[in-house]
C-alpha cells in the first residue's frame, strides 16, 4: 500500500513486499526468487538511497551476492536493517547471523556481501550513499522496468525501458549491453553493434559473457562477432 499526503508518502512495506516478489527483482525465475520494494524510487526520496528486500521462501537468497564497484552499481556504503524474520549475511566470506532488529553496516563498497532468509517472510531494509556526494540513481534502478519485461519475454518493452535508462547512463555498459542483446531480439541486428561494442570496450569483463548470451545469437555468425571478444 502506497499513500500520498501533502506533508509524507507511506508505503505499507509488509503488503508491498510479497507483492514485489510476485512480480520478481532481477532474471530469476525460482520459487524463492526475492521482491524488492523500490521505497526511494516510490516515495520520491531524492536525497538517499533505500529499498526493502524480501524473500518469503526460508533457506533461499534474499540478497544475492554482490558488491559495490559495477557498472550498475555507485559505489555506496550500505546499511542493512533485518526488519521482519531473521537471515544470514556472509561478507567477504564471513557469515554473520542477523536476527530480527539486526543493523549490519557495510562501508567498503569492494566488499562482496549477500544475505540468505532463515525464515519466510525475511525483509531487509537497505540503505546506501556516498560520503560527501549528492544521491545520484543507480544504473540498476535506472533500468528496474527492463527485468520484468524480459522474464515474460516482451523484448520490445524491455528494450524501451532500457533506451530510458540510456537518458540518464548514456556510456553506462551493462545499460548498452542489454540494449544490443534486446536489439538482437528483436530483429534490429544492425542497431546492436555499436551498442555491443560500446559495452565491451568499456567493460571487458562482459565479453566472456557475450561469448555464450544466447540473446546475442542472432548476431553470432557475423563476420564482426568474434573481433569484438578478442
Amino acid at each position: 500500500m502506497t499513500a500520498t499526503k501533502a506533508s509524507y508518502s507511506l508505503i505499507a512495506i509488509d503488503q508491498a513486499a510479497p507483492e514485489a516478489a510476485e512480480q520478481g527483482f532481477g532474471l530469476g525465475t525460482s520459487p524463492g526468487r526475492p521482491g524488492r520494494v523500490y521505497l526511494r524510487r516510490d516515495l520520491g526520496i531524492d536525497s538517499f538511497g533505500v529499498n526493502a528486500f524480501y524473500q518469503g521462501v526460508a533457506g533461499e537468497p534474499g540478497i544475492g551476492e554482490h558488491d559495490e564497484l559495477g557498472p550498475g552499481a555507485n559505489r555506496h556504503e550500505e546499511l542493512y536493517v533485518v526488519v521482519a524474520g531473521n537471515c544470514t549475511f556472509t561478507v567477504d566470506g564471513e557469515t554473520v547471523e542477523a536476527p530480527l532488529g539486526t543493523a549490519l553496516f557495510v562501508a567498503d563498497p569492494a566488499s562482496k556481501r549477500s544475505a540468505v532468509a532463515n525464515v519466510e517472510g525475511t525483509t531487509v531494509l537497505c540503505v546506501g550513499g556516498r560520503p560527501g556526494e549528492a544521491f545520484e540513481q543507480s544504473a540498476n534502478e535506472a533500468i528496474s522496468d527492463f527485468f520484468p519485461l524480459y522474464r515474460e519475454k516482451d523484448y520490445a518493452g524491455a528494450l524501451a525501458a532500457c533506451r530510458k535508462g540510456l537518458e540518464t547512463h548514456p556510456h553506462n555498459p551493462l545499460v548498452l549491453y542489454n540494449v544490443a542483446c534486446l536489439e538482437a531480439l528483436v530483429g534490429n541486428t544492425d542497431a546492436a553493434w555499436e551498442p555491443l561494442r560500446e559495452a565491451l570496450e568499456s567493460r571487458p569483463a562482459f565479453k566472456e559473457l557475450a561469448a555464450k548470451d544466447t540473446d546475442l545469437d542472432a548476431l553470432r555468425d557475423d563476420p564482426r562477432f568474434q573481433p569484438l571478444l578478442a
